[in-house]
């Protein structure tokens, strides 16, 4: 009888479980994402061979069409999508090492182009996430209490984690289980998620967020370089959006940009600059610790403006949009988990630090810029270099900015919305340039009208900073490995796809709140 009874609930439980797990398997395929069931293996197999050797149909029609003379009139143009697999029709490489896989700039195949170290990697990364930036993050605690300081490290924790899913992304295995490098950006990335019904939506998704993450960061860099020079001479007859004129006036050269040769001599001395600018006014800090106000850092939070707190720790370590092209770049591909990790620990340890120690130096006398707040003799200073390194860093974003437009709408060839920016003979046209002063002008105007940095930026990491470093490489990584993923991966890509999402909206909802209420009050004035 109890043999009897025990078979029968094991019969039970088995057809419960069995009907569970053709439930769960059913959502997630009305989701998009594959379900990797015993029964499937076979035909999970099937579709990898015919997805091989469709990928080598488009590797040989690619090569076939490039050997082609560009003169044919009866050749027809691609259609679009075809070429997914690879930005700007370069062919896919070959199945076969990880070192032929690897290219440099962008493009696979690159063995003649100089590899990085992950020590130079590594610096990259921390001027991408330890820049001028970080001068809001006091007003962050200002807001957020010790809260505040729990979100800098997550934030560190999930931007590190969600930069190596992203980078895993790029790869698959071939026919002999090898690990290979078949997609070389986030754009691609971003396609193959959406192919085969939408090649090319995905990659039109993360431009637009590029571009729009890009353009904010010259906007506020403009900000930032009129309310720096405002408060270091406050006697002078000159307001913040005078100041923002003239440091567009400086800028507008950088319509002319052909490459970042100039520009590049300067980074590592307006690098340098910069930590040595964070010293100081740790050193300053330091000198007033017997003052410091510990009591003022509180557990509680401010409901309406920690949001927007959220959002300006979130974009001070936004680095996603260069880590393909970087890891790709590198000569031990093997060693970019190692220096995201110790990048991303060593940025939450000096960001906490200065923040925590300029919030207790100063309490609820900070500022949206922590140098605003230091003394007359040595604000002028420290500011005039902060401005310097605003300057020379706005045309790295600018010019990428510009490579993103360009590709997208004028260099695509018949996918082309507008006539190409350049001549035959390499010279920029005049409507290109009048096109990138446009763009120069257009975030002059943005800072006359929206001068408050910490919105700004609450507001850009709310909106590109979170979609780009924790809801976009968290759901491309489910859709591309679903099958290969453990549970507690699963577990983390989903928790982070949803925290990132309330965050991402409630800090967008609340900096817009605050920039209208802010402007109102101007506006009143």
């Amino acid at each position: 009888m109890a043999t009897l009874l025990r078979s029968k609930l094991t019969n039970v439980a088995t057809s419960v479980s069995n009907k569970s797990q053709a439930k769960v398997s059913g959502m997630f395929a009305r989701m998009g994402f594959q379900a990797a069931t015993d029964e499937e293996a076979v035909g999970f197999a099937h579709c990898d061979d015919l997805d091989f050797e469709h990928r080598q149909g488009l590797q040989m029609d690619i090569l076939k069409s490039e050997g082609e003379p560009c003169g044919d009139e009866g050749a027809e143009p691609p259609v679009e999508g075809d070429i997914h697999y690879q930005r700007g029709g370069a062919p896919l490489p070959q199945s076969g090492s990880k070192d032929q896989a690897v290219g440099a700039g962008g493009e696979f195949g690159g063995h003649d182009k100089p590899k990085i170290t992950a020590w130079e990697a590594g610096w990259n990364v921390t001027n991408a996430i330890q820049g001028m930036f970080v001068l809001g993050l006091p007003y962050a605690i200002l807001h957020g209490g010790y809260l505040g300081l729990f979100l800098i490290i997550f934030a560190a924790v999930v931007c590190c984690y969600t930069g190596k899913i992203l980078i895993a992304c790029l790869y698959e295995e071939n026919e002999d289980g090898e690990v290979v490098r078949v997609r070389d950006s986030y754009v691609a990335i971003a396609n193959a998620c959406c192919a085969p019904r939408f090649p090319t939506l995905g990659g039109r998704v993360v431009n637009v967020a590029q571009i729009i993450e890009l353009v904010m960061t010259c906007i506020l860099y403009v900000v930032v370089s009129g309310n720096l020079m405002y408060n270091s001479f406050p006697g002078l007859p000159v307001s913040q959006k005078s100041w923002s004129i003239i440091a567009t006036a400086v800028l507008l050269p950088c319509a002319f940009l052909k490459n970042l040769k100039a520009v590049s001599k300067f980074s590592l001395l307006c690098t340098l600059a910069h930590f040595v600018i964070n010293i100081l006014v740790i050193a300053y800090c330091l000198s007033r610790a017997r003052d410091w106000a510990w009591e003022k850092v509180k557990f509680y939070i401010d409901v309406k403006k920690f949001p927007i707190s959220i959002g300006i720790i979130v974009f001070s370590y936004t680095s996603q949009i260069f880590l393909p092209s970087l890891e790709g770049n590198m000569q031990q591909p093997s060693e970019f988990h190692c220096m995201m990790n110790w990048t991303h620990i060593a940025a939450c340890v000096l960001k906490g630090l200065f923040a925590l120690v300029a919030y207790l130096t100063w309490a609820d006398e900070t500022k949206e810029v922590i140098t605003d707040n230091l003394p007359g003799s040595i604000r002028a200073v420290v500011n005039l270099f902060l401005v310097a390194k605003a300057l020379l860093s706005y045309p790295l974003p600018f010019f990428a900015a510009v490579e993103v437009l360009e590709k997208s709408l004028f260099q695509e060839g018949s996918r082309a919305f507008f006539p190409a920016c350049y001549g035959g003979d390499g010279r920029l046209k005049s409507w290109g340039l009048t096109l990138r002063c446009a763009l120069v002008v257009f975030t002059l105007l943005m800072a006359i009208y929206v001068p408050h940095f910490a919105l700004l930026m609450g507001l850009t990491g709310s909106l590109t900073g979170a979609g780009l470093c924790f809801l976009l490489p968290s759901l491309f990584h489910l859709r591309l490995l679903w099958r290969k993923l453990l549970w507690h991966q699963v577990f983390f890509d989903v928790a982070i796809f949803v925290i990132g999402g309330i965050c991402s909206v409630s800090g967008f909802v609340h900096s817009l709140e605050g920039l209208i209420e802010a402007y109102r009050t101007n506006a009143e004035d």
